[in-house]
């Protein structure tokens, strides 16, 4: 038997007795997008304007099909993807570190829409429940979708996890390599931007903090 109730704008499902499952959908990262909200039709006629306006010359056989492709691009990397956020209770009493190292993720910066890549590491200290390792890399890539900037990605996963699964302590740390960097402006080809956010003990405690630092970068 499912029940069902509200958390915020979460709902939340209690599975049995010891799972509980989080429906995440597609507005956390606030940027919400719907499908029925996206008119794909008009994006593709903007973006053949857009090329137009800068002298590509769609006529050629190459490049005539290039609005739809870019449209169907754009629409996937800014349109994040609901999953259920699995935990369980932490019947074992663990209370060491769980980390999940070198999740991959792409993001669009907000300033010019052009793709930054990297990696991210997300650990936490468990308090009463844990959580599916999978869900980890999940909920990067959840917040990932979307307009963004490194800073506000790295503390928004930070902070979800803290609030929704109440842990002893979170740490994320996110290397990305950014195209405006790299392929425009300074052209600073291979430079990557590392932001992190440490909430609770992985703050507080200087053992954990370090213990954690030390994982990420062995």
């Amino acid at each position: 038997m499912k029940i069902t109730r509200k958390s915020g704008n979460i709902p939340l499902v209690s599975i049995g007795e010891n799972e509980t499952c989080l429906t995440v959908g597609a507005t956390l990262n606030g940027t919400a997008h719907a499908n029925g909200s996206r008119d794909l039709a008009a994006a593709e006629q903007a973006a053949a304007a857009f090329l137009r306006a800068l002298g590509v010359p769609l006529d050629r056989p190459g490049l005539a099909k290039t609005p739809r492709r870019m449209t169907k691009a754009y629409a996937e990397l800014l349109t994040p993807r609901e999953f259920d956020l699995t935990t369980f209770p932490n019947d074992g009493g663990y209370d060491e570190l769980v980390l999940v190292r070198d999740i991959p993720f792409t993001s669009v910066c907000e300033h010019h829409l052009l793709p930054f890549l990297g990696r991210a590491h997300v650990g936490y200290l468990p308090g009463d429940r844990i959580l599916g390792l999978s869900k980890l890399a999940r909920l990067v890539e959840l917040f990932a979708r979307g307009p963004q900037v490194q800073e506000r990605l790295t503390k928004q996963v930070a902070d979800w996890l803290d609030k929704r699964l109440r842990p002893r302590g979170v740490g994320v740390v996110l290397e990305a390599e950014h195209m405006c960097m790299t392929l425009r402006g300074v052209q600073a080809g291979g430079a990557r931007t590392v932001t992190s956010t440490l909430l609770g003990a992985l703050r507080s405690d200087a053992r954990s903090r370090a213990e954690f630092l030390d994982l990420v970068h062995p």
